[in-house]
């Protein structure tokens, strides 16, 4: 096939704005309310970009839309374009005013009771006028965003190394708990085993993270069935709440419950379960005054952490 023109003037960023929301929402319906215009719009601009490519981008079915391999491959550099200009713009307004900026940080479990806020705490102590916006959601959908420059930064668990798309720096290693309210019953209890907490609710990660995967394999090494009463969450205010009003055991970095007087964990060990926390950012793109001040931030923060 020819090369496609794409710098004649025919290809608008709207058409990669709607290339970027149709992989993201699954369907144009959706595509169309998230960009604010109609389904026809939508519809018909996607046709002029599977024009201009010469190629089809998405499959058409019953349940919505799905990325054909060019579709994927468009997406990526729609993404890394977006997230250029958006990057310009706030790089000017930086360099316009040095003491003012923001920084949009998406976290996950781990790091986001801890080390996010006391490294924010820190930051706004320095830089008062630094506006910081925090996003949590699944680690899978912060690596999108972040390949699309919505969010700066990843703070949490580090389940990949450095590649083509992120950098990704480890800050500390943390372990595994198991969590429990100070008041539960197996706290007076002595030479507690695994299957002790079979009869208990348990509060397990979503079953798309890394950890569940680890947990799972964790009860099969030891022949036990996954627990069958349980609650899945990765929203730390939510299993805090659970595990203070009830006889629930979660799962949690060793952290959460370091200084929290209402929490403690049990004398079970969930070796060699562990992980990395630290810092993802984009591979791409260079980060902004704001976003690497609250890096070097974090990093600060990070080592009082392990040497309080």
């Amino acid at each position: 096939m020819d090369m496609p023109k794409l710098l004649d003037g025919r290809l608008k960023l709207r058409h990669l704005l709607l290339v970027d929301a149709l992989s993201r929402q699954g369907s144009v319906v959706g595509a169309a309310a998230a960009l604010h215009i109609t389904q026809p719009v939508a519809t018909r601009s996607l046709h002029d970009i599977e024009s201009i490519l010469g190629v089809s981008l998405f499959d058409r079915g019953p349940r919505g839309i799905t990325p054909t391999i060019f579709g994927e491959a468009f997406t990526a550099h729609a993404r890394a374009v977006i997230a250029q200009l958006t990057e310009a713009g706030r790089h000017v307004v930086e360099l316009a005013d040095a003491n003012r900026g923001t920084v949009i940080v998406g976290t996950h479990l781990a790091g986001s009771n801890v080390l996010l806020p006391g490294a924010i705490a820190r930051l706004k102590v320095h830089h008062p006028l630094l506006t910081v916006i925090v996003r949590e959601s699944t680690p899978e959908q912060l690596l999108t965003d972040l390949e699309a420059g919505r969010i700066d930064l990843i703070v949490g668990r580090l389940t990949s190394p450095t590649d083509g798309t992120a950098i990704r720096r480890n800050l500390y290693a943390e372990s595994v708990e198991l969590v429990t309210r100070v008041d539960h019953p197996l706290t007076e209890r002595e030479d507690i085993q695994l299957e002790d907490l079979r009869n208990f609710p348990w509060i397990l990660p979503g079953v798309e993270t890394v950890l569940r995967r680890e947990l799972e394999e964790f009860f099969v090494r030891n022949g036990l069935p996954m627990p069958e009463n349980r609650v899945e969450a990765t929203s730390f205010l939510t299993v805090r709440q659970l595990l203070i009003e009830t006889d629930m055991i979660a799962v949690l970095p060793s952290l959460i419950p370091r200084d929290d007087a209402r929490l403690t964990t049990l004398p079970i060990t969930l070796d060699p379960i562990g992980h990395s926390v630290g810092v993802t950012t984009s591979a791409t793109r260079t980060s902004s005054p704001s976003a690497e001040a609250l890096i070097v931030t974090l990093g600060a923060f990070a080592k009082e952490l392990m040497h309080p």
